[in-house]
């Protein structure tokens, strides 16, 4: 009887044990139910009947017009998400555009899902991501110009400032139909309910008064 070589063997463990693994999450939570009644959400969306799809599941024409920019942070995200765009569903891949006013702000926030490759198209933008505690908490920052592109690793903490005196835009693609976003500053002092203001006093180092100040304060949403 002949015995596959130890070394394909090996192979066919580590192949075996790559392939066996959870599917990503598509969205925040998804807690299992045994009530098929009340089980509304799946890991990702429910599939219209093939048969029933058309050529217009595929398009998606909210990318066209500039986002309105008049708001506190002077920018406007623009998501084209399987939550606008259903044909991206079990696709993998998602995107938006991003407008900037001179001196507009795309805060720091954090794609949990999702790797960002973004495209500029007009205008010179400042971006950066900052990345995790075991990397020491570096900031990798460029000046980007027309026709630059520039990654946003997946989790990671990231911003675009438009530092130039005209109008700016990008485009990014993300490698998650439903990449997630948590913008930083919203989702610390703007959270329902609102985190404990000993929690976040020392956390950050301030005083209780500033800390129910700026959780007193309007978290714009620029999405």
């Amino acid at each position: 009887m002949k015995f596959l070589p130890i070394s394909l063997l090996i192979l066919a463990l580590a192949t075996a044990t790559a392939l066996a693994y959870d599917p990503s999450p598509l969205q925040d939570i998804c807690v299992a139910t045994n009530d098929l009644e009340s089980g509304v959400f799946v890991n990702g969306k429910f599939c219209k009947d093939p048969k029933q799809a058309t050529a217009d599941d595929f398009v998606f024409m909210g990318l066209r017009n500039p986002g309105n920019t008049s708001n506190p942070l002077g920018s406007k995200v623009t998501q084209a998400f399987v939550q606008q765009f259903p044909g991206l569903n079990t696709l993998g891949i998602s995107m938006a555009r991003i407008d900037f006013a001179p001196g507009g702000l795309n805060p720091p926030h954090t794609h949990p899902r999702g790797t960002e490759l973004l495209v500029v198209v007009e205008g010179t933008l400042l971006v950066g991501f900052v990345t995790s505690d075991q990397l020491n908490k570096t900031l990798f920052t460029k000046v980007l110009y027309k026709g630059d592109v520039f990654v946003f690793p997946i989790g990671l903490i990231h911003f675009q400032l438009n530092i130039g005196n005209t109008y700016a835009l990008a485009f990014s693609g993300l490698s998650s139909q439903n990449p997630g976003l948590i913008t930083i500053a919203n989702a610390v002092f703007g959270a329902k309910a609102p985190i404990s203001a000993d929690v976040l006093t020392k956390a950050f180092q301030l005083d209780k008064k500033v800390v129910d100040h700026l959780e007193a304060q309007f978290w714009y949403d620029n999405n």
